[in-house]
């Protein structure tokens, strides 16, 4: 019996299972070659190793790590990478080399498949660490040349802004630029910044030297002197011709500086002069130094016969004292300024008689008398000596009667007309006169002779030197016609004032001149 198929409709399906995808590969026997291949593409610091055998944790640890690298050390600094940081980094990345060659020890790459392919890959890739050191290394060599470059600019505006002040208020800011001028060529003797510095140095020596081009010459000497101090500090060797730029430029200020101060009341010349004598001996400009003080000794000289005599001779001695202790040293300057300074006081000592003339003629009889007293006193052997004692007499006189130093005292002497003085007081006295004839004399004093009142002049009857019974000391001398002015004036110190007379002398005449004392009040 057959069977008959059933109506209806009938359909064949077919089913399949798919499996998920690992999240690691299967593992695969084991291959040294693809463990070392991991190894070195992780060795890269990308962490390829473990992109090729899909361990993506990993491979995200990795980049995090050289991100954070990168991160720090760019832009490159001249300090570098903290050394911790690096340490930290090579350990990881070794870890990173050694994780990852065991893990492809047993892991299928998904690219390359052959093992002597990804090994060549990552010796390759290797080069990009090196290379990034490299880099890097060029990179910090640079940024290291531009902090350089910087310091170089920094100390250079320094020089700029000092040269547009004072030198003792820039000083302070020369030193500086100098000091980073000396550490960066012997420090970075090879930098670009360093081979700069020479230009620099023929900058700074200009500008810290300006007020001699200026020739201002005093304001230069203690910048110029500073500039001497430079080869202490930079070496001789690395300044070159510039180690001994200041020399010649310092020798003419001191010189100039010392010549504009000669010529007036300031004595700081006597420290320039010396110090280029001292410092340059034998320099054209410490020649120069003896005939200048001569020359300035002679133009005060001749200030002695000018209109203000006693300047001159003031002018002379100030000369002369410092001129003297001008500390010089030794050598034939030194011999000369001394001559000259010996010439000065000598200039000075004639000139005084000069002087005592002058005030005389001014009428500063007082400043007259003890400059021809301190002259006849200094000058025991010169020829105007006499007429020197002459003017201190009149001028004493004149000092109590004015209208007395109107006439100039001559050597003149004697007259025609006989006078007698007298002396009626218990006082030796010495009496001065002066007029056509100048002189002095002094007398004894009068025994038995008292003081008058002071009401006793101005009684009639009164006449000193009258009483035949006594014995007044005299003296009889003879003068010219004309007025003559007489001081007596006790020569004890009993602090009396003197006296004076003015005698009206005629022909015919026979005059006698009475010295008497009087008192008020026990005085």
């Amino acid at each position: 019996m057959s069977e008959q198929p059933h109506g209806g409709t009938y359909g064949y399906g077919y089913g399949f299972a798919v499996p998920p995808m690992p999240s690691t590969p299967p593992p695969a026997p084991p291959d040294g070659l693809r463990a070392a291949a991991v190894g070195l593409l992780n060795l890269s610091g990308l962490g390829l190793g473990y992109a090729l055998t899909r361990r993506w944790t990993y491979l995200v640890a990795c980049w995090l790590a050289t991100g954070v690298l990168l991160l720090v050390a760019l832009p490159a600094d001249p300090d570098g990478v903290p050394m911790g940081l690096v340490v930290v980094y090579l350990v990881l990345l070794l870890a990173a080399g050694v994780h990852g060659a065991v893990v492809g020890l047993r892991t299928r790459l998904v690219w390359p498949t052959g093992s002597p392919l990804a090994i060549a890959l990552g010796l390759v890739l290797l080069a990009v660490p090196a290379g990034g050191v490299v880099l890097y290394d060029m990179a910090r060599d640079e940024a290291n040349e531009q902090a350089l470059l910087d310091r170089l600019d920094q100390a250079d505006r320094l020089v700029r802004a000092g040269g547009s002040r004072p030198f003792g208020v820039a000083e302070s800011d020369y030193r500086k630029a100098l000091r980073e001028y000396r550490e960066i060529r012997s420090g970075h003797p090879d930098s670009r910044a360093a081979a700069r510095v020479p230009d620099r140095l023929k900058t700074y020596y200009t500008t810290v030297g300006a007020a001699y081009e200026q020739q201002d010459y005093c304001t230069a000497i203690p910048a110029l002197t500073y500039l001497r101090t430079v080869p202490a500090t930079m070496g001789r060797q690395a300044l070159g011709t510039l180690a001994a730029w200041p020399d010649d430029r310092l020798a003419t200020s001191l010189y100039e500086c010392g010549a504009q101060r000669l010529g007036g009341e300031d004595a700081d010349w006597t420290g320039n002069f010396g110090e280029l004598l001292r410092t340059f001996a034998d320099s054209e400009q410490a020649a120069k130094v003896a005939p200048a003080v001569d020359s300035a000794v002679d133009k005060a000289a001749k200030g002695v016969h000018g209109s203000d005599p006693c300047a001159a001779v003031d002018r002379l001695r100030t000369l002369g004292t410092q001129a003297g202790g001008l500390n010089a040293g030794t050598g034939d300057a030194a011999e000369a300024v001394a001559a000259s300074a010996a010439r000065a006081g000598r200039s000075a000592d004639s000139g005084v008689y000069a002087c005592g003339v002058d005030q005389y003629k001014e009428g500063d009889f007082g400043e007259a008398r003890e400059t021809m007293n301190k002259y006849v006193a200094d000058n025991k052997s010169a020829g105007n000596r006499a007429l020197a004692k002459k003017f201190a007499i009149a001028a004493e006189v004149a000092d109590e009667i004015p209208s007395a130093g109107k006439r100039l005292p001559t050597l003149a002497s004697g007259g025609s007309i006989s006078v007698t003085i007298k002396n009626d007081s218990p006082n030796p006295i010495t009496v001065l006169y002066t007029g056509p004839v100048t002189g002095s004399l002094t007398l004894k004093a009068c025994r038995g002779c008292t003081s008058y009142s002071l009401l006793t002049p101005s009684l009639a009857g009164f006449k000193p030197c009258q009483d035949s019974s006594r014995n007044y000391p005299q003296r009889t001398i003879r003068l010219p016609v004309g007025t003559t002015y007489f001081v007596h004036k006790s020569t004890s110190s009993d602090g009396s004032s003197p006296a004076s007379d003015t005698a009206r002398l005629q022909s015919g005449y026979i005059y006698t001149e009475c010295a008497y004392t009087t008192k008020s009040l026990g005085f």
